[in-house]
């Protein structure tokens, strides 16, 4: 391997600095591949929430027949909660 060097042990020995080590392994990704990351978490945030949402409203007699504790309230908010952080991935994986 003619490209190869050899390191010596005191350079081995010495601790690499965290952010160039990070700064290398981020990548960079192409402007496509962001779009359809984003797309994909913002388009499932959407499905979650619509279709939650739709099988809530199915199951309302059965729900408030159980008694349950958790009633309609606290499992709209979890069906919201999810969509939120799915869209804000995307939001996210868009900006980075």
């Amino acid at each position: 391997m003619a490209g190869d060097r050899t390191m010596s042990v005191h350079t081995l020995d010495r601790p690499e600095d965290l952010k160039a080590l990070l700064k290398e392994d981020r990548g960079d990704d192409c402007l496509p591949c962001k779009l359809v990351g984003s797309a994909a978490f913002i388009g499932l945030g959407a499905y979650t929430y619509f279709s939650g949402n739709s099988q809530l409203e199915q199951q309302k007699a059965r729900i408030l027949a159980s008694k349950s504790r958790f009633g309609m309230r606290s499992r709209r908010m979890g069906i919201a909660s999810i969509s939120l952080g799915l869209a804000a991935m995307g939001f996210w994986r868009l900006a980075g």
